[in-house]
């Protein structure tokens, strides 16, 4: 047998590279020195190296708590939850650690809350109503509040059963609102009919005709109490007319005008009594003048008259000195009672 001839490789073999394995595990080692310092990376981003403060936060449920969720204030995440355990009491306590650059914001007066909603997970949300108050020391332990929406879906379930039982029971043949409807169709025909409203008010026929009769009475009343109306304005008018002269025409006069006109004239004659008393008042003057001087003279004339009495007086008792002396003396006739 002759030998098959043997073909050279089309691609010719590499050359081997000097220190393959050493450079091998360089590369292994800068690929794993990029993973740990990626890793540490991420968690000095998420501040697994910043100092923090722990927070012990108790509720009667942890369900849905879970390692690592955060805990919100204001919608910003200032804390993480580290640990959740069961205490002695049967409570569950969730350890939540915020950073000490957000622990400010949580305060002796915060209020923190668990809220589990139909869809979604759990939250836990704090609040600070005064950030006057003094800061919320480490280690602090604050029940939750726990709002459950799941909770309440037996309640919800028993109210919407007692409301389909209460319509239920609305709904029925002899259910007082079926009765009030139809009473409500009647007075509908009622309203329809040739008596409207007034067939619904009276609830009879007779009734009806006999308000309507009313009605008509009352209208025809209206329109006499228009017409008196107008009759009495036009009495008032003329009564403007006749004693104001308002809307008289011209050249007719009016009861005011002859009152006022008199008592024009009245005011004339006054004002000239008037001066006539003035002038009465200034002879008045004059006669008490000439009757104040004539007092006077009457006095002087009283003084002059006891003068000339005493005068004579004087002269009498001068004759007499005279009579009784002698030799003129007379007889002196003695008369006897």
């Amino acid at each position: 047998m002759s030998e098959t001839p043997q073909h050279e490789p089309l691609v010719p073999d590499p050359p081997p590279v000097n220190g393959l394995a050493f450079k091998a595990a360089l590369l292994m080692a800068l690929t794993l020195l990029l993973v740990v310092g990626s890793a540490l990376y991420v968690m000095f981003a998420r501040g697994v190296f910043d100092p923090t403060q722990r927070v012990v936060l108790i509720a009667d449920d942890a369900e849905g708590v879970t390692v690592g969720m955060n805990m919100t204030f204001a919608g910003f995440p200032i804390g993480r939850v580290a640990r959740v355990e069961l205490g002695e009491d049967g409570n569950a306590r969730i350890l939540v650690d915020v950073p000490t650059r957000d622990a400010k914001w949580l305060r002796t007066s915060s209020v923190f809350t668990m809220e589990r909603s139909l869809v979604g997970g759990t939250r836990i949300r704090a609040f600070s109503g005064v950030l006057d108050d003094p800061p919320l020391e480490n280690g602090a332990e604050r029940t939750v509040l726990r709002g459950d929406a799941a909770a309440e879906i037996p309640q919800i379930t028993a109210a919407v059963r007692e409301l389909l039982e209460n319509l239920n029971a609305m709904t029925q043949r002899d259910a007082a609102l079926n009765q009030t409807l139809a009473n409500l169709q009647a007075t509908t025909e009622k309203l329809n009919g040739p008596h409207g409203a007034l067939g619904v008010l009276t609830g009879n026929e007779a009734d009806a005709k006999r308000l309507a009769a009313t009605i008509e009475g009352a209208n025809a009343l209206i329109a006499r109490a228009d017409a008196l109306t107008k009759r009495l304005d036009s009495l008032v008018a003329n009564a403007d007319r006749q004693v104001f002269g308002q809307g008289a025409a011209p050249g007719e006069g009016s009861l005011m005008g002859d009152v006022r006109g008199t008592v024009t004239q009245l005011t004339g004659l006054l004002a000239d009594a008037r001066g006539s008393l003035q002038k009465v008042d200034a002879v008045l003057v004059e006669a008490q003048g000439i009757a104040a001087n004539t007092r006077e003279a009457t006095t002087d004339l009283v003084a002059l008259r006891a003068e000339v009495e005493r005068s004579l007086r004087q002269v009498d008792s001068l004759i007499n000195e005279i009579n009784r002396k002698w030799p003129f003396a007379r007889d002196t006739e003695i008369k006897l009672p």
